[in-house]
């Protein structure tokens, strides 16, 4: 398994871009985060709003750049041709997966923490100035709070899930295109929908399926009894969609030809 996951990380780390949408993740997961602590504000009277998962906002746009990452790290040979190479260096297709899905993890993991506790940064730096103060009934979102932590540690979690599941989808696709569009249309789609639909139920419903809405649930810190599932459960619900696109991405890689 070393050596796959030597091929896999000299692979990965020398194709052109993957530096770029690991800055990216970091950079785009910041920078929507400040911008979403600054352009909402906390009147003198108070407000109910959820200052921590209001400062993880940028996971919503980092993701798409992990996704990206993800899809480019499979795509990417088979455009070239040279997982035919891959394949034939190591024969173990499951193994090879397995090695892919271990790097992406790593550098996910490694480029949301960064991303995800800049965010954190960027709230308790913003934030008071919009009114969201200990005064107002907000104290400053700090890691040593167990909530805020579980939410700054799900949130990175949310991102390398959101990895394997880009990197099953693209597995089963293999075009770079239909897998970037597939993945994305999974993220956005349900919550767009979601608001079209009027019904309360079906809203409830498409929320509890949907792999962005009820991942994002492990952000939450207040009000969770409102939630349609809580944020280990609705974490959960990414995890399944992770899971069954790597096991029908795996399955096709054995059962097709390079």
């Amino acid at each position: 398994m070393r050596r796959h996951l030597h091929a896999e990380w000299t692979k990965l780390r020398t194709v052109p871009g993957t530096a770029w949408l690991l800055l990216a993740v970091a950079g785009l997961t910041v920078a929507l985060s400040a911008v979403a602590a600054t352009a909402v504000t906390c009147p003198s009277t108070g407000c109910a709003t959820d200052t921590t998962k209001l400062g993880l906002t940028g996971v919503q746009l980092g993701q798409a750049a992990v996704a990206l990452l993800a899809v480019l790290g499979v795509s990417g040979e088979y455009g070239t041709g040279m997982i035919r190479t891959t394949l034939t260096a190591m024969p173990g297709r499951a193994a090879v997966l397995a090695a892919k899905a271990a790097v992406l993890s790593g550098l996910t993991m490694a480029a949301g923490t960064v991303g995800v506790l800049g965010s954190v940064l960027a709230a308790r730096l913003i934030l008071p100035g919009s009114g969201f103060t200990p005064a107002h009934g907000h104290p400053l979102p700090s890691l040593a709070d167990g909530a805020t932590l579980r939410a700054a540690g799900g949130s990175v979690l949310y991102l390398m899930l959101i990895a394997l599941l880009g990197l099953g989808v693209a597995t089963a696709v293999r075009d770079s295109a239909a897998a970037v569009g597939s993945v994305l249309g999974l993220l956005y789609l349900f919550p767009i929908v979601g608001h079209v639909v009027a019904d309360p139920h079906w809203q409830r419903r498409l929320w509890q399926v949907s792999p962005m809405d009820a991942g994002l649930a492990i952000q939450a810190t207040t009000d969770l009894r409102s939630l349609p599932l809580g944020p280990w459960a609705g974490l959960g619900v990414l995890a399944a969609w992770s899971a069954a696109a790597l096991l029908c991405g795996g399955l096709l890689l054995r059962l097709r030809d390079a």
